[in-house]
């Protein structure tokens, strides 16, 4: 029998699921994706089919471990990182959605957060749970799901349904119904879960009327969550690890310490800076959330939360007809030497982080005769870094250290013309990873710890290694006038 010294890495998130084998040396040797199907019932909803998801976890997992040459003997665990706050609920007996999922853009319940907000119930959603009462999170999709739905409460406190985020539901595939759990990461994201004593929270499941039957049981990240059903992949498989994706990629980037930052641009942009062992409360309305525990040391972060990055590219390819492909958004930005006071703020669904306005809407500012359509894809890569800029601004106020580099991952981070205009807007040194799949690579890392593939958090960060590094070249007062434009223009958004 070989000996079972690699990693299979499940990484589902919003627009694809995708799945990657890594071996002892954190090499990655497969990646096997298929395209999720996005679903937009009404404006402002979102939904994603969970049998959509489970079907292609399957295939990528099976392509994965063919394209690297590998049978299921050889993979010590399998680690799963995931988009957090979308939920599915199911039927225990069957395992059949009893609804598309509800995903993390989705903003139908922006109404009940009002209510709720207006009812005085925040400040306890925030002493709680580290974040604030908005549709992007879990509970009130939740709730909207067993009121909506004729005859789903009823059936869930009858025991007959089980929910949870995109992991859970994964989990209980894999194990044929055999494994109903969570781990803080994901729990943290629901408005249901106290950070501080680790617990999902008898008083926030009255407030949203969730039973608490309908929830899994949570676990540590990095611990074992039962094995794969044997007919999956030709035997069965530890599963080693969960998290949800934005914690992994901060084990993925080898941020394990305080002060150390990472920023993942995919669909949205997601910038997470280590605070250590305690939690920091945000005045500037950021997130307080877990991380995993690597080595059996909890840990704390402060996040701030984009929801509109990646996603700005693909607008521009489909709606406006301005790319071909986003991998063109470098060139083109490239072609002009400024937006000539064009500012593009991408509040599509809103915006997230440290506004937090669900109202918000997108606008194009600073149009002329003479702006062109390289001037709209310019300022949409710069409203990214603004965006970012925001961020750490915030978090500097609530008293947090500026990063002395942001490490960065996604999509977004091979554009080397996006990473430069980040660095001067940021004034610090960004860095490129060789391995960008970090969201994967921080499942495999919790997974292959768990096994004995990687012995302890410090190999794990012997093995990150940058691939490029973008240092601050703008000067100042250029880099404030630009800052100050977009200041403005987001002032016209959120109105």
């Amino acid at each position: 029998m070989p000996h079972a010294n690699h990693v299979l890495a499940i990484d589902q998130g919003t627009t694809s699921t995708r799945a990657m084998v890594f071996d002892a040396a954190a090499r990655r040797l497969s990646l096997a994706r298929r395209e999720l199907a996005q679903h937009y019932p009404a404006p402002g909803w979102v939904e994603h089919d969970a049998e959509d998801i489970w079907r292609d976890t399957r295939a990528v997992m099976a392509e994965a471990l063919a394209q690297a040459r590998l049978e299921a003997t050889s993979i010590a665990a399998i680690g799963l990182t995931n988009q957090r706050e979308t939920v599915v609920m199911w039927e225990r007996a069957t395992g059949r959605p009893i609804h598309r999922a509800l995903v993390w853009q989705d903003r139908r319940t922006a109404p009940l957060c009002e209510r709720l907000r207006s009812e005085g119930v925040e400040p306890l959603v925030r002493a709680r749970t580290g974040l604030l009462l908005d549709p992007y999170f879990s509970a009130t999709k939740i709730a909207w799901l067993l009121d909506e739905l004729p005859g789903i409460r009823a059936r869930a406190e009858r025991g007959e349904l089980a929910c949870g985020t995109i992991e859970t539901y994964l989990l209980w595939r894999l194990t044929d119904g055999a494994v109903h759990a969570t781990d803080p990461t994901n729990a943290s994201r629901t408005l249901l879960f106290d950070i501080h004593r680790g617990t999902w929270d008898e008083e926030l499941l009255e407030v949203f009327r969730v039973p608490r039957a309908l929830l899994p049981s949570v676990h540590e990240s990095g611990r074992p969550c039962g094995a794969t059903a044997p007919h999956l992949l030709g035997g069965a498989v530890l599963i080693g690890g969960v998290a949800g994706d934005q914690q992994a990629a901060l084990v993925g980037q080898a941020c394990l310490e305080p002060g150390m930052a990472k920023s993942t641009y995919g669909t949205g942009c997601f910038l997470l800076l280590h605070t250590g062992a305690r939690p920091v409360p945000s005045a500037h309305r950021l997130l307080t959330t877990p991380t995993c525990a690597v080595g059996g040391q909890r840990g704390y972060a402060l996040e701030g939360s984009i929801f509109v990055a990646g996603a700005a590219m693909r607008w521009l390819r489909d709606a406006l007809r301005l790319l071909g492909s986003p991998a063109d958004s470098a060139a083109i930005a490239h072609s002009v030497p400024d937006t000539q006071g064009v500012y593009l703020v991408p509040a599509f669904v809103g915006l997230g982080a440290p506004h937090w306005e669900p109202g918000a809407r997108g606008l194009i500012c600073g149009l002329g005769f003479d702006t062109s359509a390289a001037h709209i894809v310019r300022a949409a890569l710069e409203s990214v870094a603004y965006q970012t800029l925001d961020l750490t601004r915030a978090m500097q106020q609530d008293g947090a250290q500026a990063p002395r580099a942001l490490r960065i991952d996604g999509g977004m981070a091979g554009n080397d013309w996006f990473c430069q205009f980040l660095a001067d807007m940021l004034a610090v040194p960004v860095e490129r990873p060789a391995e960008l799949e970090t969201t994967a690579l921080g499942a495999a890392f919790l997974a292959g710890l768990t096994a004995g593939v990687w012995p302890d958090a410090a190999a794990l960060a012997r093995t990150w290694s940058a691939a490029a590094r973008f240092t601050p070249q703008l000067r100042e007062d250029e880099r404030m006038r630009r800052y100050e434009g977009w200041q403005q223009a987001l002032r016209r958004a959120l109105a």
